[in-house]
């Protein structure tokens, strides 16, 4: 050649172009660089300093704020709370999304299926909160859980009619154990019994409740009558039948001798009763099933469901997070393997658990500790979801670090949690690199 270059040695550039060169990825990453330190770095590092700082910010304090988070009971159930939602939440999400993608591939309707089941995702935490509020509301006529489970708790074990009813102060009865009322004295045949009851609003009475009536006597049998000692309006005599009031339908009446049950039966619309022979000089006993209340279903939003009420919202949320990406996965499990196992004799819960789960234990590992890191942050659904009264019980890092700042102004406390959630991620987030680059490896 010309120059005396021998063809193809590379040219090295000039000193000045490898500088340009060295420079040109740096000015291109320096916005990135800048926004990284001033949102990320500072705050960071300002968080450190400022948990060793009292709750002025002018004096230096050690490690105390870090005691207080171990000392605290608020922020002790915030720990033990942070912690059952670590294990719970991220492991059900992950099973049930694990449970959809396996089934959804089997039916023709799967694509809707999923589709379903992920749309939750598109719902904001906030908007999900207050659905779920709505939802687990105390009565049954409001909230969704219990009416549902009011419905099924009554199909086996239907409330009383009369849930207040009681004696009044003249009555023959007293009450006895487990909620029952008997009479102080013993029942005899051919003399009528009168069993007055107060404390059923007229309007909650049953409807096949007839104009209470005296019962007939019966010289071998023990006769009464069961009523509502009230008249509506004012008027009628105390321990006497009116015919304005209302007999008690249905109400059973037992017979009781040496603690036994003898005879027992039910009133009839007007209140009145018989009883055979056998319960000739037994005591009389309205037993407590007549008077139970009626079932208002759980209370899920109590102190000791409220954690397990929320981490079912979420679950709600995120299983089809966990479907869709598990779903992925097994788009690229190799079906020669399955199919040779079943021709091997292998039964289906043996192709899922040796094969399925195995082969989708990278795409589980990511889904996984995915979820642990959101639920250490989980902040939305907690203030939405649980009652003022049982917002102590619900509580978790991520809102005691809001109640420290915000609400006691002790920024050293809250920067103290700041920094302990942070220490709580970073083994988390170090998991999921070294997966990342173990699987770029291969």
């Amino acid at each position: 050649m010309a120059d005396g270059t021998k063809a193809g040695a590379a040219v090295t550039p000039p000193a000045p172009a490898r500088r340009r060169r060295r420079w040109t990825p740096v000015l291109f990453l320096l916005p990135a660089l800048v926004l990284l330190g001033a949102l990320v770095v500072y705050p960071i590092g300002y968080s450190v300093v400022r948990s060793v700082l009292d709750r002025t910010g002018e004096s230096f304090v050690g490690v105390d704020n870090y005691v207080t988070l171990f000392t605290d009971d608020s922020i002790r159930t915030a720990l033990t709370n942070n912690l059952i939602w670590v294990v719970l939440a991220p492991t059900v999400a992950t099973a049930l999304g694990l449970v959809f993608a396996v089934l959804t591939e089997r039916v023709r309707w799967g694509t809707a299926f999923k589709l379903v089941v992920f749309m939750p995702m598109a719902i904001s935490m906030l908007a999900s909160g207050i659905i779920f509020r709505l939802v687990y509301e105390q009565d049954p006529d409001r909230g969704v859980a219990n009416a549902a489970w009011v419905a099924v708790h009554d199909t086996f074990n239907e409330s009383s009619a009369f849930p207040k009813a009681h004696p009044g102060p003249k009555s023959p009865l007293e009450k006895s154990e487990g909620g029952s009322f008997t009479t102080r004295e013993p029942a005899r045949a051919g003399e009528p019994v009168l069993l007055p009851l107060v404390g059923v609003a007229p309007d909650k009475m049953p409807e096949d409740a007839a104009p209470a009536a005296e019962a007939e006597a019966d010289p071998g049998k023990v006769t009464g009558t069961a009523w509502q000692d009230f008249t509506r309006g004012g008027g009628g005599t105390p321990s006497v039948v009116d015919p304005k009031e209302l007999g008690y339908p249905g109400i059973r009446v037992e017979a009781v001798k040496d603690g036994k049950v003898v005879a027992e039966t039910r009133a009839g619309p007007d209140g009145t009763f018989t009883l055979p022979a056998e319960a000739d000089g037994a005591q009389l006993r309205f037993p407590a099933d007549n008077f139970r209340e009626p079932y208002n279903g759980v209370d899920w939003l109590g102190p000791s469901l409220v954690t397990l009420s929320v981490i079912s919202a979420y679950v709600w949320m995120w299983a089809g997070f966990a479907m869709v990406l598990i779903a992925a996965g097994l788009a690229g499990v190799p079906r020669e393997l399955m199919e040779a196992a079943r021709i091997d004799g292998a039964n289906e819960w043996q192709v899922f658990r040796r094969i399925t789960v195995p082969m989708l234990a990278p795409v589980l590992g990511v889904v996984l500790v995915t979820l642990m890191i959101n639920v250490l942050k989980i902040f939305d659904l907690i203030v939405v979801i649980a009652p003022g009264s049982s917002r102590d019980d619900a509580n978790v890092l991520a809102v005691q670090l809001y109640d420290s700042a915000f609400g006691d102004r002790d920024l050293g406390v809250a920067s103290a949690i700041a920094v302990l959630l942070f220490l709580l991620v970073m083994p988390v987030m170090v998991t999921n690199v070294r997966r990342l680059r173990k699987e770029a490896r291969r």
